[in-house]
């Protein structure tokens, strides 16, 4: 097995790479000073190609061609999907020829430090030469991955995040989606028009005491403060590195709610990460296996967990210390409020049931734009067609339409559609742990998560990239993801009487 172990030694260098344009990558959204943008766009296009021309170079082929050929019957069953993962990395990285890899790396960069201002300012037009670059290198590399692997473009980018996930694989569910979403969401506001408005919630809330309160709940959830951290960004998002884990939030002292969410969601990918499996963590196949999957453990903590009554149970006191006796604070206040439905504008704020629209308008967009159907310069009058047309609602600016999202700057084209996907997967998660576990929502109730991630730690983290994302989900809830299952707890949770 001396092939396999060269690719070990060799993939295990990759990771620590990996490892580092994290950590730089984290800086660069939570502290890095603005003047230093330029320099840091230099240090991760470097690094990108370095890690490119390490998974490309001549001899990582041969090593795996001879692993395929000589070592394969003598590899065990986390060897051989570790290889078969080898080889998928490698597939993708060759398709990409080195001086793209460090155009794209540095056209993102600087497009994503540009939007921090141009969103602020909603300036698309100030933006779009930069967009314009981040798109034309990610057209470039969704052809030549597509190309290379049989694929469209926009398939090609979609599996870069999610692999497998296709496009035939999308269209029929979200085409579902959108045509029962006027009714539903209809329906829905008509059930809440019936019911008790919620108390506001009493603010002014300071940053500082938002902060101790979102620490002390992904402790309950079982963060790990000695291998990660907690800080702000323009936009949330988990990142860093292994052992390393970095999440951010945003706050509003006017309102903690979506502070401490974004915290919650943020927690549930980065238990993911921590738990991983440690003999693996250096290798392919103990990465998370894509998107869909981390998206769903976010979706699963913030929202099928921390949204549901036995959590609020638990919050409602965890807010009277934080601040103060109010009657706001109360579990049924609190289900009123997280639950209330409302057709916003934001996505990242969006409740459950307009969230998908969100979604689905995003897909079709980035598609026609990869696809060259939709000019980049017509973005926002597309962007704000299609909100209108989904909630009913007007886009008064671009800072709050097509500038309020950090991937498409940061060049993740093909990853929107995975949050929904991940939705999807956390009901079915969900309803799964709690069938297995008639002890889970009482422990969220006193604010233990241990039964939960223990159920997760088994069935998604530590299994990794093992298998496919199929086989994982339907050896985790006993079928293949089942949109039936979202919608009806969408239902449920919504229009219970």
């Amino acid at each position: 097995m001396q092939a396999y172990h060269a690719l070990e030694q060799r993939f295990a260098r990759l990771s620590r790479l990996d490892g580092a344009l994290g950590i730089l990558g984290w800086d660069k959204e939570a502290i890095m000073p603005l003047g230093a943008a330029g320099e840091r766009g230099e240090q991760i296009a470097t690094l990108s190609v370095i890690r490119h021309e390490l998974l490309t170079e001549t001899q990582t082929d041969e090593l795996l061609d001879r692993a395929e050929r000589d070592d394969a019957a003598t590899l065990d069953h986390w060897q051989a999907a570790n290889l078969r993962e080898m080889r998928r990395q490698h597939a993708h990285a060759v398709a990409v020829p080195a001086e793209l890899v460090e155009t794209a790396s540095r056209a993102a960069t600087t497009c994503e430090v540009a939007w921090r201002q141009a969103r602020a300012d909603s300036d698309f037009a100030g933006l779009l030469p930069k967009l314009a670059e981040v798109l034309s290198t990610q057209r470039a590399i969704g052809q030549a991955k597509g190309e290379a692997l049989g694929l469209s473009p926009y398939d090609a980018l979609l599996d870069q995040y999610d692999a497998g996930t296709r496009q035939d694989f999308i269209d029929p569910i979200f085409s579902d989606l959108q045509a029962g979403f006027p009714a539903l969401l209809a329906e829905v506001l008509e059930h809440q028009a019936h019911q008790p408005a919620p108390l506001p919630l009493p603010g002014p809330f300071p940053v500082a005491i938002q902060r101790r309160l979102g620490e002390t709940l992904m402790q309950a959830a079982g963060f790990d403060g000695t291998r990660g951290r907690l800080d702000v960004s323009t936009h949330p998002f988990c990142g860093g590195a292994t052992d390393d884990v970095r999440i951010t939030t945003r706050y509003d002292e006017a309102d903690f709610s979506s502070a401490l969410m974004g915290v919650l969601h943020e927690t549930g990918h980065a238990l993911y990460e921590q738990g991983r499996p440690r003999a693996w963590l250096a290798q392919p196949v103990g990465q998370a296996r894509g998107m869909t999957l981390h998206e769903s453990q976010s979706l699963l903590i913030e929202m099928q967990a921390c949204r549901g009554d036995a959590f609020l149970a638990y919050l409602s006191p965890q807010l009277t210390a934080s601040f103060g006796e109010n009657p706001a604070w109360a579990t049924d206040n609190l289900r009123r409020h997280y639950r209330q439905v409302r057709p916003g504008l934001i996505r990242v704020d969006a409740d459950e049931v307009t969230y998908p629209a969100h979604i689905l308008l995003r897909y079709r967009l980035e598609k026609a734009l990869i696809g060259g159907q939709l000019a980049l310069a017509d973005l926002p009058g597309a962007f704000n067609d299609g909100l209108r047309s989904l909630l009913g609602i007007e886009v008064p600016d671009d800072r709050r339409g097509c500038l309020q999202d950090i991937h498409w700057p940061g060049g993740a084209w093909g990853y929107f559609p995975t949050y929904t996907l991940g939705a999807m997967t956390a009901a079915q998660l969900y309803q799964a742990a709690v069938a297995d576990e008639p002890k889970l929502e009482a422990s969220l109730a006193l604010g233990d998560f241990s039964i939960l991630v223990g159920w997760l730690r088994t069935r998604i983290h530590g299994r990794a990239s093992e298998t496919d994302t199929a086989t994982l989900v339907r050896d985790a809830t006993g079928r293949p993801l089942d949109a039936s299952i979202y919608q009806a707890y969408v239902r449920r949770r919504y229009l219970a009487r």
